[in-house]
């Protein structure tokens, strides 16, 4: 059965949509889907499992997706320096590490994800935002974008509306970009914002830029709108029927496999563990009985573990002992805070029973988590 809004047929009839189908034997040169789930980690499987197993020398592929709150960074990216973490923790903002490299990307339902695959020899980054911009331009003629040379599309020469990344694989290649629509900028710009100080890395950095969303210009505008014209554009173009398919992630019939790159996808090794070896020299400004103690810390994370570490406290301030089974039990552990809360939850019970003790041991607990 055919499924297509009444919003959308009153400006672009032109486009279907139609559930899942074996898209991968449709015959043509092209071919449009899009996803029916908003969850990040199954739709970046959709786009390994499209790299890896469909033949694009037969078939290029523009897929659609759009996510629920989301923090994406780049392959080869440090998230302690990306993002506020703490915040997406209290926020419940997943946080997914892509397959591409580039830079970090906050995405939402008001935030457009398109990805267009090609064979290496096809790949062309320049002409799939030149198809994007043309697309803009005959839904709204007003509207004033243009692609840089960084490979970003601005809006009205100065915001940026979409930023770039991408995989080359051996013979195959994948670009996408985002697309702010009406995205929720406040949230935007909270999570994107590192608290980290002291921290030193060879990670690609992000180039922070001004943002705005499309709506702001034309509050007309609608997310399906910008996707139906993007695909009306791209069928054009590649001279095959406006017509878009619709898939689930999660259907092992239709993409066999797929859980299991899903699954990888969402584990802790893959989100932080492949964070490039950094180190961290910062200072706890900690209150204790209304004074303030200046207390160093240093640390070399490698694969997301505790790979070395030194806290310079105040002479006899905790026993050696104490002291030394905490540099021990963090040495080895992933900086993270669940994993260190177990730690100097379990180390407390061998803490001997002096409440001015626990009192400084839980206190610096507290600012050594606080850290992650």
């Amino acid at each position: 059965m055919v499924l297509q809004s009444v919003k959308n047929c009153l400006w672009l009839p032109c486009v279907l949509r139609t559930p899942k189908a074996c898209f991968w034997s449709t015959a043509g040169g092209g071919l449009i889907i899009q996803s029916v789930s908003n969850d990040v980690y199954q739709n970046l499987a959709v786009e390994d499992w499209i790299h890896d197993h469909m033949d694009l020398e037969k078939q290029q592929v523009l897929f659609l997706w759009r996510n629920s709150p989301a923090v994406v960074i780049g392959r080869h990216q440090n998230p302690w320096q990306e993002c506020n973490l703490r915040l997406l923790r209290q926020k419940n903002i997943k946080l997914a590490r892509r397959r591409s490299g580039g830079g970090t990307v906050y995405h939402d339902l008001g935030n457009i994800n398109l990805t267009f695959f090609t064979t290496r020899k096809k790949y062309e980054r320049m002409e799939n935002l030149k198809l994007v911009v043309k697309a803009l331009k005959a839904l709204r003629p007003q509207l004033d974008v243009h692609v840089t040379d960084r490979y970003d599309i601005l809006l009205d020469r100065q915001y940026k509306i979409s930023g770039t990344a991408a995989k080359l694989g051996r013979t195959s290649a994948y670009h996408h970009c985002t697309l702010l629509c009406n995205a929720d900028k406040f949230v935007l710009s909270s999570v994107l914002k590192s608290p980290f100080k002291g921290l030193k890395s060879n990670a690609t950095p992000s180039v922070p830029a001004l943002v705005k969303n499309l709506l702001e210009d034309d509050p007309s505008l609608t997310s399906e709108m910008l996707l139906d014209a993007i695909a009306k554009e791209y069928a054009m173009q590649h001279q095959i029927d406006h017509h878009i398919t619709l898939i689930n992630p999660a259907d092992e019939i239709l993409l066999p496999g797929i859980s299991d790159k899903t699954k990888e996808l969402q584990t802790w090794e893959w989100v932080y563990g492949k964070t490039p070896k950094f180190s961290i020299s910062t200072g706890l400004n900690m209150v204790y009985k209304d004074s303030v103690l200046d207390v160093k810390v240093n640390m070399d994370v490698k694969h997301g573990r505790i790979e070395d570490c030194n806290i310079d406290l105040p002479e006899q301030w905790l026993p050696p002992g104490l002291y030394s089974e905490l540099v021990k039990g963090l040495t080895g552990s992933k900086f993270c805070p669940n994993e260190i809360t177990a730690l100097v939850t379990t180390l407390l019970r061998v803490c001997p029973q002096d409440d001015e003790l626990h009192s400084r041991w839980s206190l610096l607990c507290e600012n050594m988590i606080r850290l992650m």
